[in-house]
């Protein structure tokens, strides 16, 4: 059981994937990098993943993947980090509502700036006397959760005092996270005549991880089952799909852009598109979902295509994040 002084603050870290510092191949070099030589990500042998990442990879797709950022970028930046640091604010804001000078919220992208290890440091330097980690992956997966704590553990390694830790391992089926979802496809239906189908879509990882015991397939499942549920849609008003995948293997499907491409064949000429497991709206959603797998839909036959965004940082977001801390809470003995 964690313990934790009543006179010092509890530490809360924000944690999402990252962004690359600028949407320029040298940037996005440096990013992939790190992001690709990740066990966790890709657990090819390391001396064969090393020749193709650096021989292959890093030489062709840093390029490649600074124009579909470029697409996206803001004045300001990257809009992961922008809506991140909405979030990091809008949590400490609420939390401070409720229980003013008792939390500090600080910000750590697994890959990039700001770092993990930059973020644990800011909770110490504060004096914080215990930390709640909120890795914001509602579905728990090896390739982002574990990750997270794989690096948090490199982080305290390099330290002589281990604050005490409470992880937030996942929030799948938290009935919070769901009412917001669902109350983020209400709106979106009273703006605009609801489509005919609400396509699900996450984001995708190799088959094998699942028969190997990653909770992720499943918990996606739950999600979108729940979600469904919420809407009050029969089987067929909505679709579960799986976006984003790389490489050869099998990953898990159907996959959302052969389903975009085959839908309007079957009658499916409007669609709604939602993604739960990105909490901030980022290049997977806002290009591969928002442009690339709408002109797929369109030119394969569709008519009405519309993208729901992540949660991002709307009020019903930030107060289950604050309910996810304060329970967390429950673990941290004040005396």
């Amino acid at each position: 059981m964690l313990t934790s002084s009543p006179t010092k603050k509890i530490g809360v870290l924000l944690s999402n994937l990252g962004t690359p510092d600028a949407p320029t191949p040298a940037a996005l070099r440096r990013y992939l990098a790190e992001f690709l030589s990740d066990r966790r990500v890709v657990d090819l042998p390391r001396p064969l993943w090393w020749l193709i990442l650096h021989g292959i990879i890093l030489r062709t797709r840093p390029a490649r993947s600074a124009r579909l950022y470029q697409k996206i970028w803001q004045a300001e930046g990257s809009p992961l980090l922008l809506i991140s640091r909405a979030q990091q604010q809008g949590l400490q804001r609420l939390l401070d509502a409720k229980s003013p000078n008792r939390y500090l919220v600080s910000l750590g992208m697994r890959y990039g700036n700001p770092s993990l290890n930059a973020a644990l440091s800011e909770l110490e330097a504060a004096g914080c006397g215990a930390v709640i980690v909120l890795p914001l992956y509602p579905q728990n997966s090896c390739a982002t959760t574990a990750s997270t704590f794989d690096a948090l553990a490199a982080a305290f390694k390099q330290r002589r005092h281990l604050l005490p830790l409470h992880f937030i391992n996942n929030y799948h089926d938290h009935p919070d996270y769901i009412n917001a979802l669902a109350e983020s496809v209400k709106e979106a239906w009273q703006q605009q005549p609801r489509g005919q189908l609400l396509l699900i879509s996450f984001h995708g990882t190799p088959q094998r991880y699942q028969q190997q015991g990653d909770p992720y397939y499943g918990q996606c499942q739950r999600t979108a089952e729940l979600l469904a549920a919420a809407l009050e849609l029969d089987a067929a008003e909505w679709k579960l799909t799986f976006q984003s995948r790389f490489g050869r293997e099998p990953w898990l499907q159907p996959y959302t852009d052969e389903t975009m491409a085959a839908l309007p064949a079957t009658g499916v000429r409007s669609i709604d598109v939602i993604c739960p497991g990105f909490a901030a709206d980022c290049l997977e959603t806002l290009e591969e979902i928002g442009e690339e797998n709408r002109q797929l839909f369109i030119k394969s036959g569709g008519e009405q295509y519309r993208y729901i965004s992540a949660l991002n940082e709307t009020a019903s977001h930030l107060q289950m994040m604050s309910r996810l801390v304060k329970a967390a809470q429950s673990t941290i003995l004040t005396a």
